[in-house]
């Protein structure tokens, strides 16, 4: 980071869009499998804003060079259909064998490249996700990116986790907004089961639904099909798959 921060200034302040553009792929091939870098060549404002990378580099680098369907949540740059996708063109890069697809509420389409696909419509049209899933899915990766307001988080949530492919990964960014009364939150009462954090919070019981004292009890689908969560500052990560419902052996005491 030391070398491609000051670099990354100057270019900004004194190239053209074009000679930035090219200077960006050639940094990009020097550090490739750094998404750190990546982010902050490409201009992503998962390092630096948010730091981000360092989490996904953890649960994305043994699947960088396969060939998986991902889908960003949101594009970036508002209403400016030639602003954005900054992050689109870092994943691109992590994962040189993938297809890169994004949904934003505004036309982005001149944003869309070799590898990357954007279709327009909302996070919240529970129609319009199911489509672009039908089209373009099963996705391998889901990252949610978009407007950050609770309803929209759980309505991506719900309708895309059930149609990715069994062993996905999904990505719930910005998971702050939870606590902002603004975007559907609430601080005052952190127990609020309509909020997005409490809504992932209760789904690590899906862990444990063996466990239940419950005799009657009927797993869910996420009973089923989560396999683990990972809560960091502001991201949350879920790994999709089938949950046994054996129970497990127990380890030895030493």
């Amino acid at each position: 980071m030391k070398l491609v921060d000051p670099i990354m200034k100057i270019v900004r302040k004194n190239l053209t869009i074009r000679h930035r553009r090219a200077l960006r792929i050639i940094l990009a091939h020097l550090f490739p499998w750094n998404l750190n870098q990546l982010a902050v060549i490409y201009g992503s404002d998962k390092w630096g804003g948010h730091y981000y990378t360092g989490h996904y580099h953890e649960h994305f680098r043994k699947l960088r060079y396969k060939k998986l369907k991902i889908l960003e949540i949101g594009v970036g740059g508002y209403d400016d259909p030639h602003y954005g996708g900054a992050s689109l063109r870092m994943w691109k890069r992590y994962f040189p064998n993938s297809m890169i697809y994004a949904i934003d509420i505004y036309d982005k389409s001149p944003l869309q490249e070799h590898r990357i696909k954007i279709f327009q419509g909302s996070q919240a049209d529970e129609d319009f996700l199911k489509k672009v899933s039908a089209e373009a899915g099963p996705f391998d990766i889901i990252i949610d990116d978009g407007s950050h307001v609770v309803e929209h988080v759980l309505t991506s949530f719900k309708t895309l986790f059930p149609l990715m492919k069994e062993d996905g990964i999904y990505v719930v960014e910005d998971i702050e907004t939870s606590y902002f009364s603004s975007y559907g939150g609430n601080s005052k009462r952190l127990d609020d089961p309509k909020t997005s954090m409490n809504f992932l919070k209760q789904l690590t019981d899906c862990l444990n639904y063996q466990k239940f004292l419950l005799p009657n009890y009927i797993p869910n689908f996420y009973d089923e099909n989560i396999v683990s969560m990972h809560f960091y500052h502001n991201l949350v990560i879920l790994h999709k798959g089938h949950n046994p419902q054996t129970s497990y052996p127990p380890k030895p005491v030493d």
